[in-house]
């Protein structure tokens, strides 16, 4: 996969895009990343990316026709189209789902922002989708390109050490993950669970099920409204519901 930033601050994605996973996806050739400068798409001998809004107000906009300028001339570099996505609080939410599709991509180009924002018209022309990180604003759209990076790569065959552990990721079926446990068996009076020392895949496999059902409960419930759960694990909910009243 080819990723292209268009950012202010390109040097913000030095040490992430060199270290851990991604270091690892550019070592291996999955990830052909690059970065560009918009404020090498001005014209002026200040370079100058924004201007103050028409109509007042706070802030300074970034203009027109250095966004679309960077864009277009990026768009160029490669070979396969690529969908535009600005980072931007306005943008549809993150999740798994969407990570998920657009690891399907061949490439992606992220704009990011600062200040107060973008003349609309960037929008317009150039703009195919927006994405946001949550409902909050950052400084810029760098944090939050480097967020979506980070979790689309994920999906990405091979790069992964263990194979298929994305499916295994908390929200990938709809459920957060139930705990893990490694050396040592017993540290501080806590102990792993017995289950988990015998072997029995079967009995594991359903154990973690249940423990992922029993996390999800506990601290997203509005994550089982769209779960795909058996009539087992409705049941088994009813039961850690009559647990709670108990045991408020």
């Amino acid at each position: 996969m080819r990723i292209d930033v268009l950012t202010l601050f390109p040097q913000m994605f030095e040490i992430p895009m060199s270290t851990s996973m991604m270091w690892k996806a550019r070592d291996r050739g999955l990830l052909d990343f690059h970065t560009h400068d918009i404020r090498d798409y001005t014209k002026d001998k200040h370079r100058k990316v924004d201007d103050t809004p028409y109509g007042g107000g706070g802030g300074m906009v970034l203009r027109v026709d250095v966004v679309v300028d960077a864009v277009e001339n990026v768009l160029r570099m490669g070979q396969s189209p690529a969908p535009v996505i600005l980072m931007s609080p306005q943008g549809r939410v993150f999740n798994h789902h969407v990570a998920v599709e657009l690891a399907t991509h061949e490439r992606l180009i992220l704009v990011c922002g600062h200040y107060e924002g973008f003349d609309e018209r960037i929008r317009e022309l150039v703009i195919t989708d927006e994405i946001s990180i949550g409902d909050y604003v950052l400084t810029g759209g760098e944090l939050a390109a480097m967020v979506v990076i980070d979790a689309v790569m994920r999906h990405i065959p091979g790069l992964l050490g263990a194979e298929g552990g994305q499916d295994r990721d908390s929200h990938a079926d709809g459920l957060l993950e139930g705990p893990h446990y490694t050396r040592p068996t017993v540290y501080r009076g806590l102990t792993v669970p017995d289950i988990l020392q015998t072997g029995n895949h079967q009995a594991i496999a359903q154990w973690r099920r249940e423990q992922s059902l029993r996390r999800t409960w506990q601290r997203r419930p509005d994550l089982l409204l769209k779960a795909n759960l058996t009539e087992d694990e409705k049941y088994l909910l009813a039961q850690f519901a009559r647990e709670d009243l108990k045991n408020p």
